[in-house]
């Protein structure tokens, strides 16, 4: 009988485990913008972007690669734990930030706001649809040139 009874609980155990995981993987992935269903306000769009979304340790790793719409390359990465602090960032992001935060609502929808010098410069509601397909960022703030912005970014998974 205690035998059985251990075999239960390690066999629900896993279970949960696994279900916890499925949770914070919605976000993990590799995803490209759609153009077609992407609007970016005052824009332009960029011709190419790809994120790429890896876990690490209790956070995760961002990479961003594409082209933009004046055909220079966008490249910068960001690693941030889901506690709203800030972290660096490398590369060049379009509107100039240098750190990032990040908050998790729930496990497909996130908040992440893009700061420079401690000034907050944009947030992004980030929601993965319930089939883990589509990533829909709807992103606020002010880009390099000090004109306020609203982005509809649409990201397909890959």
């Amino acid at each position: 009988m205690r035998v059985l009874k251990f075999l239960v609980i390690a066999v629900l155990s896993a279970i949960a485990t696994s279900s916890l995981q499925a949770q914070n993987d919605a976000l993990i992935g590799t995803w490209k913008l759609n153009t077609a269903k992407s609007k970016y306000e005052p824009g332009p769009t960029p011709k190419s972007l790809t994120r790429i979304v890896e876990a690490q340790n209790d956070g995760v790793k961002y990479t961003f690669e594409g082209v933009a719409a004046d055909g220079t390359p966008i490249s910068y990465t960001f690693s941030v734990k889901f506690d709203g602090n800030d972290n660096p960032i490398t590369g060049t992001v379009p509107n100039g930030a240098d750190t990032a935060s990040m908050k998790r609502v729930d496990a497909n929808h996130y908040v992440a706001t893009l700061k420079k010098g401690g000034k907050p410069l944009g947030t992004s509601k980030v929601s993965i649809s319930k089939d883990g397909k589509v990533a829909t960022v709807e992103a606020s703030g002010t880009n390099a040139a000090g004109v306020k912005t609203h982005d509809l970014q649409v990201y397909d998974k890959q």
